[in-house]
């Protein structure tokens, strides 16, 4: 091995030092000024020593003086100008400062524009510490983002200053790019966006997790992805869960609220045995039950779009002195809202309680309401009903049904066993599919094997093609369900279209239906992946859609807010308790057209043992402007004129 000369050695500590960065580099630049700055005073010196009357009758002629005019030239050359009646010896010094002067102010210049680039590159990346309070922290990044971050604007419209920071695995820059096209309307909400691995505590403290007030937690995959992929982003999510609850700090007392996006059952489990902070959904599980709701009840989807959005009516918990009211009684106390349901001390959550439930001083109740700004209880009540009395005995038959299932994706299995729950024996599911694979052909047999109630069939044919569609005879159907692509490599772009074609034909086959035949019995549902194609899907000629994207981020957004919420869902989303339906004005009243306010519609409910939160007018069905007919939560006061078929949107336990 070669010695190591001392060159070697000063040059490494040299290149060891400058690699340091900035401060090294400036620190650098310095000392050759002061070096440069100390030799060329020195050069001065000695000039003037040798030819004493050499320097300029201008200046001042002092070693001190002329030090002085050196460090000028070092600074700005144009000083040089001092030197011009000096003697050529003197001029040397002169000259060689302003020239030493050039050069240390282009480094200087270079330095400044590297260390800002390097700057502005460290910003765009996102590495630098976020200083905010009460913000709803986002952990990870997909399709979903942009609708959660619509809602929590909305939801943060009454605040002056809001924050929602996102931490991802993403570039800085991509994401703020997708966001500026995405997420232009803002109102009062600042979006900070961070990049790095949303587990690792250094990031989770540089995005302020101890001071945020809820953590939405993000799969890291879509919804059809493989079961490994799926697994993958459980565990992921598993550990970024793990990672908030080691960053929050020891003597932390207040509760953070964590929300997360599971795949499967058995990791939703693992994520809420780690901490009861944690609510984990499924959101496939909510979307297939909803679908299957709202083939139950006509304009359902209406209802559900306005409840789960902060843009519209939402649930909210309340509280004040009751002074042992009871339940039925409460509702007409609220100018603004309707309660559905309470909340006991202990955090059991009822919902459509017994009307004559007394309430007690630490119950909440769970309100329908505009905004929780909106929400007074009041000493006298708002309105009075007349005293209606309900039509006897009158309910729904439920019969046989036969289901078209247009489409398969993951959450087909979940929608064929959700309406076993709900359909009378002897029931038939058609699923139509282009090309199915041995493991769905293989599914729909365990499927019909599984219910013993219901028939499932699998049919093979091409829902674009019209003559395949004819030959279903799809009017012959009670329900038509036509579901978004599950291929992982369509986008929602491409399945939406699809969907919009198979709605289009549909709609010209029923309006060539012969005489006799009834084609509005049949109910057409359909699953839309991305909220900007609703108003082609409605000028479809279709009422009920489900939005995907939006729903389940709407869901996340109002649990991030509320995690109490979660468990009211849970209930109304089950087959199990009370769920929402749209029942017919004619099960309530004898005669028609009948004048009623909105409080006698409460109170005829109430004899029924639901509650009424709303009422659709049959004529306005297809004015998408109008809501298509369906008012939530209308002022008490208000008259209405109903007739058979407008409907009242009830909570109940059963859809009879």
């Amino acid at each position: 091995m070669k010695p190591v000369t001392l060159r070697q050695r000063l040059r490494y500590q040299f290149d060891t030092f400058i690699s340091k960065g900035g401060g090294s580099i400036f620190v650098s630049l310095v000392v050759v000024f002061l070096v440069l700055f100390a030799l060329l005073a020195g050069l001065r010196g000695l000039s003037m020593m040798i030819e004493p009357t050499g320097v300029s009758r201008e200046t001042d002629p002092s070693f001190l003086g002329q030090v002085y005019i050196i460090f000028l030239e070092l600074t700005d050359p144009g000083n040089m100008n001092q030197d011009k009646f000096a003697s050529p010896l003197v001029k040397v010094s002169g000259v060689l400062a302003g020239l030493a002067g050039v050069i240390i102010l282009s480094m200087l210049i270079a330095f400044i524009t590297t260390a800002l680039d390097q700057k502005l590159a460290e910003l765009r990346k996102g590495f630098s510490h976020v200083i905010e309070e009460d913000h709803t922290l986002i952990l990870g990044w997909n399709h979903r983002v942009p609708e959660i971050l619509r809602e929590l604007v909305i939801a943060n419209e009454s605040e002056r200053d809001a924050c929602v920071v996102i931490l991802a695995d993403v570039p800085k820059e991509e994401m703020d790019d997708f966001l500026s096209v995405n997420v232009t309307d803002r109102r009062t909400t600042r979006i900070v966006t961070r990049s790095g691995k949303p587990s690792a505590k250094l990031n989770l403290e540089m995005v302020s997790l101890s001071t945020s007030k809820s953590v939405v937690v993000l799969a890291s995959c879509p919804e059809a992805a493989t079961d490994a992929e799926k697994a993958a982003s459980d565990i992921r999510t598993i550990k970024t869960i793990l990672g908030v609850m080691a960053s929050r700090d020891e003597n932390e007392h207040e509760e953070l609220n964590i929300v997360a996006e599971l795949f499967f059952e058995r990791s939703r489990t693992i994520a809420e045995d780690i901490s009861p902070e944690v609510t984990a959904i499924d959101g496939q599980e909510i979307l297939a039950k909803l679908l299957v709701q709202t083939s139950r009840s006509l304009g359902l989807s209406v209802v559900y779009a306005e409840m789960l959005s902060f843009d519209g009516c939402e649930l909210y918990f309340y509280r004040a002195a009751w002074n042992g009211i009871s339940f039925g009684q409460v509702m007409y106390h609220f100018p603004d809202g309707v309660p559905i349901g309470l909340r006991h001390a202990n955090g059991t959550v009822v919902i459509n309680p017994e009307a004559g439930l007394v309430l007690g001083e630490e119950d909440d109740i769970l309100i329908l309401a505009e905004d929780d700004s909106t929400i007074e209880f009041v000493k006298d009540a708002v309105a009075k009903p007349n005293g209606l009395k309900l039509a006897d005995g009158k309910k729904t038959e439920q019969t046989v049904e036969r289901e078209l299932l247009i489409g398969w994706n993951e959450k087909l299995p979940l929608i064929v066993r959700e309406y076993a729950d709900y359909v009378q024996p002897g029931s038939q599911i058609d699923i139509m599919l282009r090309d199915p694979t041995d493991a769905i052909r293989k599914t729909v047999v365990q499927l019909d094997e599984e219910l013993d109630n219901m028939t499932i069939r699998l049919i093979e044919g091409n829902p674009t093609d019209i003559p395949s569609l004819t030959a279903l005879e799809p009017f012959r159907y009670d329900n038509i369900i036509i579901l978004s692509s599950g291929d992982v490599e369509a986008d929602s772009e491409t399945s939406d279209s699809e969907t919009i074609v198979i709605l289009i034909l549909l709609r010209k086959i029923f309006s060539e239906a012969g005489e006799g035949i009834d084609t509005t019995k049949t109910k057409i549902i359909t699953e839309v992946m991305d909220s900007d194609n609703q108003e082609l899907v409605a000028r479809a000629g279709v009422h009920d859609f489900i939005i995907s994207n939006r729903f389940v981020s709407t869901i996340l957004a109002q649990i991030s807010e509320e995690a109490s919420i979660k468990a009211v869902y849970d209930d109304l989303f089950s087959e199990d308790g009370s769920e929402i339906y749209l029942k017919p004005a004619r099960l309530y009243f004898d005669s028609f057209p009948v004048e009623v306010t909105f409080a006698d519609m409460m109170d005829i409910a109430q004899q029924r043992e639901e509650v009424c939160i709303g009422v659709k007018v049959q004529a306005l069905e297809n004015d998408m402007t109008r809501n298509f007919g369906v008012k939530l939560i209308p002022e008490k006061n208000t008259k209405w004129t109903l007739n058979p078929e407008d409907r009242l949107v009830v909570v109940s336990e059963d859809e009879t």
